[in-house]
């Protein structure tokens, strides 16, 4: 009997040992040695959108509550606006304006440094859009959002959900979707030749190629479950955020490791001053990680070009 159960003993430690050595091995081209997840701010109701300016400070909306909130280099928590316009997902333009999807008020803005605040879009063909969630930038400048609804639907005017391309000249929004069911977060490659888009409904990822004008093609599956938020590192591995996990995917669409988040995660973004601390706005709370990778270089998001080491 001593011997069944040390021998049991040793087998399970065995298995132990080479379930922390496959964790490690998943994690340790991402992941910095010896990170581990850390709350850096609490108290918030939802948050979500978070975007990196070029200094690494990080800018991010509390949806219910209606602010948009920095996180700055130095540690340091603030409030930079108040009656967001229910702001959702954020964005830093090339020339250091806050772009913001205003779910609530039904538009997507820009602040400027000195706080003017500009309607970049509220309107397609005539009707009021739907509620602006999440967006990117192309490296021309171009805008991409999408545009779905969640909560009440009673004076919706756009007959769907659908994603939107702003041109870099700013005149006239181009419906680029419109065949997803309810399409939530976007983004894009840095050289502006790929666009990912997550469709909560049929919990899955897009990926489409971008064409001339800001159209797309080549719809395809890129990956199997849904997403609120995500990012890309410099590699090209796209961050989802579901449930309890932020999961990393390779270009390829393969699985390559899921991060385990205290609560759950609803969007992703790298900032810092090294753009190696992933940021996730989960819920009530801020955390990051550190990574052995930064974001990717998004020159129309005012990012300067990364001196070599």
């Amino acid at each position: 009997m001593k011997d069944r159960w040390a021998l049991g003993w040793v087998v399970g430690l065995l298995s132990l040992l080479i379930a922390v050595a496959v964790a490690d091995g998943e994690r340790q081209d991402l992941v910095a040695p010896g990170a581990q997840i850390e709350k850096r701010a609490g108290g918030f109701v939802f948050t979500e959108g978070p975007a990196c300016d070029r200094d690494g400070n990080v800018y991010f909306s509390d949806i219910p509550n209606n602010r948009i909130h920095k996180w700055s280099v130095d540690g340091r928590l603030s409030t930079v606006r108040e009656n967001s316009g229910g702001a959702n997902g954020l964005y830093i333009d090339a020339q250091g304006n806050l772009l913001a999807c205003e779910g609530g008020s039904r538009r997507l803005t820009s602040m400027a440094s000195d706080g003017t605040i500009s309607v970049l879009a509220d309107h397609y063909a005539g009707n009021k859009l739907n509620s602006p969630n999440d967006l990117w930038i192309d490296p021309q400048g171009g805008i991409y959002f999408t545009d779905p609804r969640y909560g009440g639907q009673d004076d919706l005017e756009q007959g769907g959900f659908h994603v939107y391309y702003l041109p870099p000249t700013g005149k006239e929004l181009v419906r680029v979707i419109d065949d997803m069911n309810k399409p939530n977060g976007i983004i894009g490659t840095a050289d502006g030749k790929r666009l990912y888009v997550a469709d909560t409904v049929d919990s899955c990822i897009l990926e489409y190629r971008i064409q001339t004008g800001g159209l797309l093609s080549g719809r395809k599956l890129f990956a199997p479950q849904g997403s609120d938020g995500m990012a890309i590192d410099e590699n090209g591995n796209v961050y989802l955020t579901r449930h309890d996990h932020v999961t990393v995917y390779s270009p390829q669409g393969k699985k390559l490791v899921a991060l385990k988040i205290p609560e759950g995660p609803c969007n992703v973004c790298f900032g810092g001053k090294d753009r190696k601390t992933l940021f996730v706005t989960a819920h009530k709370g801020l955390y990051t990680i550190r990574m052995n990778v930064r974001g990717q270089l998004e020159r129309s998001a005012g990012v300067p070009k990364r001196d070599k080491e």
